[in-house]
């Protein structure tokens, strides 16, 4: 593994600073500017300035210590995106507490394991989600709940034997004062775990000033940006590359429930936006929406640098590649000069990247490799999967680099390619098939909104390729002969043993995180 931060000699470019510091820098320059805006679906905006989500972070501080919760404490925040998020999601940070953000489409097996693996001695939840917090997790000295479903048309309704989440404040003259510690542990997040259980990702507050910093950088945000925000705070992409990254340059985050593409343009007008962190599946979803002729947009981030796909709305689209371990981009495209069309982009130079062989020799320009990554844990990469020693040190290779699991291609002039996960790669007949490149053949045919591409068992090739489809306008809308088309767009432009041997049309896919295709549950329909 590589040297840790708190080695001998070595100094860290945040000593003496931490997360509850950063806030109060702001709190105190920028006192009346919007920190957070809060635009639900169902009523006003409403905004909080810097200075009153400082004083209302330092009062649920003061309460939560009041409540038993000590520094070291792990806490666990179930929400969906909403002010309560973040206002637990600091507290916790200037208690001392970590804060453990689970991903709110959990299942009832999956939330017990979180709370019991990181050892939970509280909830933060919504009613929607109460009775699975309280059925799962037994050993919580307590639950509490806010008083809405963020993003529902629904009235949230009571919950029984749980706390209100506004009888947690305290004063906030009473916040808590600890001693400011930039490689004390600040928050949790759990990976996806769709090869094995889900691993625990240990930021300190270094690793959040880091992700703060490099991620405004790379955006080259300004104090008078708004982040628009609709992204899963519980994720590392909303998070840090629009929140922390929001708080570091002391700019605006517009926070919503959820992504919804008939409220985009609004919400993007009313408090004009100029940055919005983007997957490929919300992007295609405001192709069906009329983009206004007059916006505040200067540039999103997503996947790939420049998609042609997207040159309509007429904004820079920049690439980015990272992971929660990363903390922030370890590719990055350029926002100042022109970039390769759907690539992601060159190496950050804050780290250190090398792409090899299954043999571990470099790749040649044009050739397919593994990403390995290299930075300093507890700053630049994560401290360490919590609780799994044999995890951590698996995942770095003997000359410290981070393994990360994705293939990706090396281009002309440094720019990089994604290839795909390292588990979506088929084996057909001894042959090595990438699912993304059967995928990019039939995003292209006329009227697919969508594709993924699995695995399935074979007697005699081992795996062969299906693809699962969402027809523009449904299946109901798909022509008779749509799957016909798609087959032949792939025999036209594939080896053979790269085609599909099923094209399966479906009106939704599973999804995991960030809206992704929760390619498991595909392959056990498979399986089924």
């Amino acid at each position: 593994m590589p040297q840790p931060i708190e080695a001998p000699g070595v100094v860290s470019p945040f000593d003496g600073m931490d997360v509850p510091w950063l806030l109060k820098l702001h709190a105190e320059a920028r006192r009346e500017h919007p920190f957070v805006i809060w635009a639900p679906f169902d009523g006003p905006s409403r905004s909080w300035s810097y200075g009153e989500f400082h004083d209302r972070v330092g009062a649920l501080a003061a309460g939560l210590a009041k409540r038993g919760i000590k520094p070291g404490d792990y806490l666990l925040i179930h929400l969906d995106n909403c002010v309560e998020f973040l206002l637990a999601w600091f507290a916790c940070t200037e208690l001392g507490a970590i804060a453990v953000t689970t991903n709110t489409r959990s299942a009832a097996a999956e939330i017990e394991y979180f709370a019991e693996h990181c050892g939970a001695v509280a909830a933060i939840t919504q009613p929607a989600y109460a009775d699975l917090v309280a059925t799962n997790c037994k050993n919580l000295r307590w639950i509490a709940v806010i008083s809405h479903d963020p993003g529902s048309p629904l009235p949230a309704r009571s919950v029984a034997k749980a706390d209100s989440f506004e009888s947690l404040f305290g004063d906030s003259a009473d916040r808590p004062r600890r001693p400011t510690d930039p490689l004390a542990p600040c928050s949790v997040q759990y990976t996806s775990g769709t090869t094995s259980r889900p691993k625990a990702v240990l930021w300190t507050h270094a690793n959040a000033l880091w992700g703060a910093k490099i991620n405004a950088a790379h955006q080259t945000l300004r104090a008078d940006d708004v982040h628009l925000a609709y992204l899963p705070l519980f994720h590392t992409n909303a998070l840090a590359y629009s929140m922390l990254a929001s708080l570091w340059v002391g700019g605006t985050c517009v926070v919503q429930p959820r992504f919804s593409s008939s409220r985009f343009w609004k919400v993007a007008l009313e408090h004009r936006c100029t940055w919005n962190s983007n997957i490929a599946f919300c992007l295609k979803a405001l192709m069906e929406q009329e983009t206004p002729k007059h916006h505040s947009f200067r540039m999103w981030g997503t996947a790939v640098a420049e998609p042609p796909a997207f040159k309509s709305f007429g904004i820079k689209i920049i690439g980015w590649w990272g992971m929660t371990e990363t903390i922030t981009h370890g590719i990055i495209a350029e926002a100042d000069q022109p970039n390769t069309p759907m690539a992601i982009g060159r190496a950050a130079p804050e780290y250190t990247l090398r792409i090899v062989g299954d043999d571990g020799a470099p790749t040649a320009v044009g050739d397919t490799g593994n990403l390995l990554i290299k930075g300093v844990p507890g700053l630049s990469l994560f401290k360490e999967y919590l609780y799994n020693e044999q995890a951590t040190r698996d995942s770095f290779d003997e000359h410290g680099y981070f393994i990360t699991g994705d293939r990706v291609t090396l281009l002309e002039l440094g720019a990089i390619k994604f290839g795909d996960r390292a588990k979506d790669m088929l084996k057909v007949g001894g042959e090595n098939v990438a699912a993304s490149e059967i995928e990019q053949v039939v995003i292209t045919v006329p009227g697919v909104r969508e594709a993924a591409v699995v695995a399935k068992k074979h007697p005699m090739l081992d795996e062969v390729p299906v693809v699962f489809v969402i027809p523009q306008g449904g299946v109901a809308a798909a022509p008779p002969d749509f799957a016909d088309r798609i087959s032949a767009a792939c025999a036209s432009a594939l080896a053979d043993f790269k085609r599909p041997r099923e094209v399966r049309l479906v009106d939704d896919m599973p999804r995991s995180t960030l809206e992704k295709v929760a390619k498991a549950e595909l392959r056990k329909m498979l399986a089924d």
